[in-house]
């Protein structure tokens, strides 16, 4: 069992920027982000695999960063020119596939609230 924990979540103005964090217990293939803004589904943001690819949702291609340190089992998600619309709980997520589906992740954090005001 891989434990996921998220941080770096906050309050920033628009224009601004955020990191996320996200530590695994373990050592996965995989790992990726998602949110979900209040009264909708949760969708892809960006994942990382071996090797160091990468993918990022259409929405965030050249505002966000994916990269991960392998020594520390952790992913960052670099959050810049933040945009209300960007508001939303960020999920990390872990597995074996990667995949902008949710449901091939096997492993997924609590999540962190990342709020953007205009």
């Amino acid at each position: 069992q891989v434990q996921v924990v998220e941080s770096g979540g906050g309050l920033v103005q628009a224009g601004g920027s955020l990191r996320l964090s996200c530590a695994a217990s373990g050592r996965t293939f995989a790992m990726g982000w998602f949110r979900q803004a209040p009264g909708k589904e949760r969708v892809f943001v960006a994942m990382t695999w071996s090797g160091g690819s990468t993918n990022y949702a259409d929405s965030v291609k050249g505002r966000f960063t994916i990269s991960r340190d392998n020594a520390k089992s952790t992913v960052y998600l670099q959050m810049n020119s933040l945009k209300p619309e960007d508001t939303a709980l960020y999920y990390c997520a872990a597995g074996s596939v990667p995949s902008q589906r949710g449901e091939l992740y096997d492993y997924w954090g609590q999540g962190t609230q990342v709020t953007v005001s205009s």
